[in-house]
């Protein structure tokens, strides 16, 4: 299977056309069906179904777009460490991370080492724990910023200084927003919008799920999130209430919306992490030393890092 063949595949599942898809490879149509034929013949698989008018994926084919996207990537990834190798001031970092405020941390090192390194580019994704910790064990990502309660048996980690508080998003008119902090006993029977990485259970203590004090399941959940921005939208239709972090939603004075804090406060803090062993490239290996400098001030040198 060839690199230059699954970027063929790519285009045609991009276009929708294998005519359009050999227009922008600069390709004639019939070449490009060969290679195409090709590839379900080595794979032993229906990739297309050819339409009148439109081409689509089979199951099959939704697959290995997604293994394609993923293995394009990273050759990308690896072309662009290999070209900086002799040169420490450019390359390429990619970092992973969910909605949190704690990430004005992250940017604060950013900022630093593009004011030094302005050749050093930043690639931003944004996901939830899963989804973030996914491409970091495919080698998609250089760190992750994960949301505590998180498994970090596989990575090594800084914890950011400060946490996260947890509360309720409410409309401003609903009765729940009178109050100044939201106790479990206010929440039955209210229609809850949750996240579910931290409704998640992991292999350490869950505090979020630990608030509840076994109720959880007793609520009523109506909706489930990953990023904030949606349940913002949900909260204002007046869909229900989201239990999420402090200051990632507009509370502002003009904002229809509120946030109360939950009472017992519960926090969660914020790491940044990277695999064990990790082969980072000069530029990942630079922006993890900027990071022990500003958040590991009394530790001691490690090993330098292998390049």
């Amino acid at each position: 299977m060839e690199i230059r063949v699954l970027k063929y595949f790519l285009a045609v599942a991009r276009e929708g056309s294998i005519t359009r898809a050999a227009n922008s490879l600069h390709l004639t149509q019939p070449t490009l069906t060969r290679q195409l034929q090709e590839l379900e013949k080595e794979l032993k698989q229906k990739l297309l179904i050819r339409g009148k008018y439109k081409v689509t994926l089979t199951p099959e084919g939704l697959r290995l777009r997604k293994r394609a996207e993923e293995i394009i990537e990273m050759v990308e990834k690896t072309e662009a460490e290999f070209q900086s190798i002799n040169d420490i001031i450019g390359g390429d970092i990619y970092i992973g991370g969910g909605e949190s405020d704690c990430m004005k941390y992250i940017a604060e090192v950013i900022k630093e080492v593009q004011t030094d390194y302005p050749d050093i580019k930043f690639h931003i994704h944004s996901g939830n724990a899963e989804d973030v910790t996914e491409k970091l064990d495919k080698g998609l990502l250089d760190f992750g910023v994960l949301i505590q309660p998180v498994d970090l048996a596989k990575y090594d980690n800084i914890t950011l200084p400060e946490k996260d508080v947890w509360g309720v998003v409410m409309r401003k008119d609903s009765l729940l927003a009178k109050k100044e902090f939201v106790e479990l006993k206010d929440l039955y029977g209210l229609p809850l919008i949750n996240s579910r990485q931290a409704m998640r259970k992991t292999s350490s203590k869950n505090e979020f799920i630990e608030w509840f004090q076994g109720e959880f399941e007793n609520l009523r959940t109506v909706g489930t999130i990953n990023l904030v921005y949606n349940a913002a939208v949900m909260v204002k239709a007046g869909i229900g209430y989201a239990i999420t972090l402090d200051k990632l939603v507009d509370v502002s004075e003009k904002s229809e919306l509120c946030f109360r804090p939950l009472s017992p406060r519960l926090e969660s803090g914020l790491d940044i992490v990277w695999k064990k062993s990790q082969v980072f490239s000069h530029a990942a290996a630079l922006f993890l030393e900027k990071l022990k400098e500003k958040f590991l001030p009394q530790t001691q040198p490690e090993n330098e890092l292998r390049m």
